[in-house]
């Protein structure tokens, strides 16, 4: 089987070809015959009932410096494609929600990786509301007043912006911390969202573990532990990525938000499990790949490409 797989995004001369999950799904498909096609979000449009973008055919290569080639920047119908990867980083914000609306009108017929309409209404850091015994005490809250009294109920917490990434904007709020009301200033004036504040976990310290699912099933897991005066474990801060296997508690977790996963289409997912609790449950743009292939010595990607090539055929 060969199929036609258009790539969205961000620019690929940027990314580091040892971590990147994007490069590591188009070098997979790549060498299962897959034709590829990529552009960047902002060359997403809607014209007058058709799904287009402007992008390049591309190639990729594991060599530093020299990862792709790309074809003569051409403009196509999405609908001609048998999958269109959603990959672009978060922020989750309105562009990124605009490009989920967009490529809804061709799937499924056009197979979109993971499900827009699902990844719209299941960011990150909002599934998990929906397994609360799953979870460490949570709020998600605009008021200031409301955030007091969940830390002062709590104790230590983690504050942080409820559509951000890779770490940026977390801040660990011990109780006696006078910056909240600071914090909750700063971030008021960025934009109009609520916050999410969640129950330190000290457990954090040994490491913020990042399983993968394919397809709802659990198929391994990478533990990121914190660098030295950090309470982020996000590779994107320095997080150290180290092999661990799977636990017990992570196959419960992974047994109950399987099935919802599946059953949604989101086939390439990560969560993240501190100590005993699910934290974020991840759809918009995973990463973890290559580090727990290089880990587990497994081709996890392929199992990737395995599931949309049985949903394609």
């Amino acid at each position: 089987m060969s199929l036609k797989v258009a790539i969205q995004m961000d620019p690929i001369d940027a990314i580091d070809i040892a971590a990147d999950s994007s490069f590591r799904i188009a070098e997979e498909a790549q060498s299962r015959g897959h034709r590829l096609f990529y552009y960047t979000p902002d060359q997403l449009f809607f014209r007058e009932g058709r799904v287009l973008a402007r992008g390049w055919p591309l190639s990729v290569q594991r060599v530093v410096g020299d990862h792709f080639t790309l074809g003569e920047m051409t403009e196509v119908d999405l609908s001609d494609f048998d999958v269109v990867w959603l990959r672009q980083d978060p922020p989750f914000d309105m562009g990124y929600i605009t490009t989920t609306h967009i490529l809804d009108m061709i799937h499924p017929d056009t197979l979109v990786v993971n499900d827009p309409f699902w990844v719209r209404n299941y960011p990150e850091k909002l599934l998990v509301l929906n397994f609360p015994d799953l979870t460490p005490p949570t709020m998600i809250a605009r008021d200031l007043e409301a955030l007091k009294a969940f830390r002062a109920a709590h104790g230590d917490v983690i504050l942080k912006p409820l559509y951000g990434n890779g770490g940026a904007g977390v801040f660990k709020l011990a109780q006696g911390d006078g910056n909240l009301a600071s914090l909750h200033e700063l971030f008021s004036g960025i934009n109009r969202e609520p916050l999410i504040m969640q129950k330190f976990l000290p457990d954090v310290s040994q490491g913020d573990k990042r399983v993968i699912l394919v397809d709802g099933e659990p198929v391994g897991a990478i533990n990121r532990v914190p660098a030295a005066g950090e309470t982020r474990s996000n590779m994107h801060v320095g997080g150290k990525p180290e092999p661990i296997g799977l636990s017990e508690r992570d196959r419960e977790i992974c047994a109950r938000i399987g099935p919802l996963l599946r059953e949604k289409g989101q086939i390439f997912v990560g969560i993240d499990v501190i100590g005993q609790w699910l934290t974020e449950i991840n759809v918009t743009s995973p990463t973890g790949l290559q580090e727990l292939e290089a880990f587990d010595n497994v081709n996890v990607t392929s199992k990737i490409w395995e599931a949309i090539e049985a949903k394609r055929a």
